[in-house]
């Protein structure tokens, strides 16, 4: 099982190791800012949605192992995530901090996006079992909102990208389908509780 782990591992880094070699070699084109932090966001959206994919997967196979890697998942997106809040922060202001507030007010698209990833981090602090054991119920209906955060992440992709849409618009499609499972889940749960 620890084999599958370090696998997952593995290659939940190679993007970032392309990405890495590509700054390395200058092979980011004529914009290496934006080049970065389109496929940093990117990927912090696919791994989302992978983890998001995990709980589905266990239920159609039956085999727990999906379920096991979702956390490990989920913590790639929020690296991920990070990284591309670090490629904004460094390329295009230039690491002042005081000016994050001035930013998300005034520029909507960064409103949604910094939310999103205020959401992340929320669910990746919390995430150890130590705080699953700690805040017991809460913890499930915290975790919710990882949806929201999907939905923001898709919204704030939008928003960059205006005009080619094609590829957002199926990872909202992934979503809306994902998000369906879940509450014909649930629903399926209140149906077998009730008397």
């Amino acid at each position: 099982m620890k084999g599958v782990r370090w696998a997952v591992f593995v290659l939940a880094l190679i993007p970032f190791s392309v990405l890495l070699s590509r700054v390395l070699l200058n092979d980011l084109g004529p914009d290496p800012a934006k080049e970065l932090a389109l496929e940093t966001g990117e990927w912090a959206l696919r791994f989302l949605l992978l983890a998001l994919a995990m709980t589905p997967l266990r239920h159609l196979t039956g085999r727990l192992e999906f379920a096991q890697r979702r956390r490990m998942i989920g913590l790639f997106a929020l690296f991920y995530a990070s990284v591309h809040f670090l490629v904004w922060m460094a390329f295009l202001l230039g690491f002042r901090w005081g000016a994050i507030a001035e930013e998300v007010v005034e520029r909507p698209y960064i409103t949604v996006g910094f939310s999103a990833f205020l959401i992340l981090l929320i669910l990746g602090a919390t995430s150890p079992r130590s705080m699953v054991r700690r805040l017991g119920r809460n913890w499930r209906r915290l975790h919710r909102l990882v949806y929201l955060a999907g939905v923001l992440a898709i919204v704030h992709v939008v928003w960059i990208v205006r005009t080619d849409v094609g590829e957002v618009l199926i990872y909202g499609v992934l979503l809306i389908l994902l998000l369906g499972w879940r509450l014909h889940f649930a629903h399926q749960n209140a149906i077998r509780r009730s008397p």
